[in-house]
């Protein structure tokens, strides 16, 4: 079996599946997103932080940025707050695909924030389903289709029943990929049978957005993963997934398991707190997160950043 530090390197064939095939640039999410954190500092948002942070990763072998999503504490993020995040990314980081996430419950307000972003060139927009209210299946449908209408860019659906209180049935979303704007799912929708529908129809790229699930989901066929825990230990989350895509499922095996107790240690309190206390033991952030978000304890912390090293060392 190759080393880890081996099949880390470059190949010849690894450009060839930095994209989709048959897939237009402009709608091709695959590959490895971030979810980017939002770095905070004495209650205000640390944009000298936020913007050492981007250009750390965006010398990565990444595909994107998602701003202002959960990991960034978009809930607890006024809009002001939002725009200047998103500022702030796409002034250092001008070269790296911005994905935007928006959510709400109010579906006019929330069509009107859609439309504004017309000259925010972005490559999308990520849209889960109104928070708190639990539509039908038909009104979910609705939502999506009326938002879709008004976005002025490409839409990836974020199906996270937990977070929302609405679970997308599969028949749902297969209605929504003939929507010509809905080109894609974020998938923490907890149903691998309807995973595998999705990947078997084809119309939506299905990215893992369960760190966990990224190997079954990408082995499956899908197209990528939109991923917190690439905060760190990037280049080998990428190549995880250029090898799978690549069919070389025991290469993708040696370089995944070793990431798995990182992975896990990551989501054993509620994101992002553990990635943020992370991120404040190396150096480049604090660890201060919105109320009622709180702090991770030291003892997961130090196991984080033990993890993290250890991962490092080995490369």
């Amino acid at each position: 079996m190759p080393s880890s530090a081996s099949l880390l390197s470059n190949d010849p064939a690894s450009a060839a599946l930095a994209a989709s095939p048959d897939v237009a640039p402009s709608r091709d999410f695959s590959g490895l997103w971030v979810p980017l954190v939002t770095p905070l500092r004495d209650g205000s948002v640390d944009h000298a932080a936020l913007a050492a942070l981007a250009l750390r990763l965006a010398a990565e072998p990444i595909a994107g940025f998602v701003v202002c999503g959960s990991t960034g504490e978009a809930a607890s993020l006024s809009d002001a707050e939002q725009q200047a995040v998103l500022a702030t990314v796409a002034d250092v980081a001008p070269g790296v695909r911005r994905v935007l996430g928006i959510s709400g419950y109010h579906l006019a307000d929330t069509g009107r924030r859609l439309r504004a972003l017309g000259s925010a060139d972005l490559a999308g927009v990520l849209l889960p389903a109104p928070l708190y209210i639990r539509p039908s299946q038909a009104g979910l449908l609705d939502w999506f289709q009326q938002l879709a209408d008004a976005s002025p860019v490409p839409v990836l659906v974020y199906d996270i029943p937990y977070r929302t209180g609405s679970t997308l049935a599969r028949d749902t979303l297969l209605a929504l990929a003939a929507h010509p704007r809905i080109v894609g799912v974020k998938d923490c929708g907890g149903d691998f049978a309807k995973t595998r529908a999705l990947i078997a129809d084809g119309r939506l790229q299905v990215l893992a957005g369960e760190d966990a699930q990224i190997f079954p989901t990408v082995a499956e066929g899908g197209c990528g993963a939109i991923a917190a825990c690439a905060h760190v230990q990037t280049a080998r989350l990428a190549r995880v997934i250029t090898l799978l895509r690549q069919g070389r499922l025991l290469e993708a095996r040696a370089l995944w398991q070793p990431l798995l107790p990182l992975i896990e240690g990551l989501f054993e309190e509620p994101n992002p707190a553990p990635l943020k206390a992370l991120l404040s033991g190396r150096g480049e952030m604090t660890g201060d997160l919105r109320a009622p978000m709180t702090s991770t304890g030291a003892a997961l912390k130090a196991r984080l950043l033990a993890l993290d090293a250890t991962l490092s060392g080995g490369e």
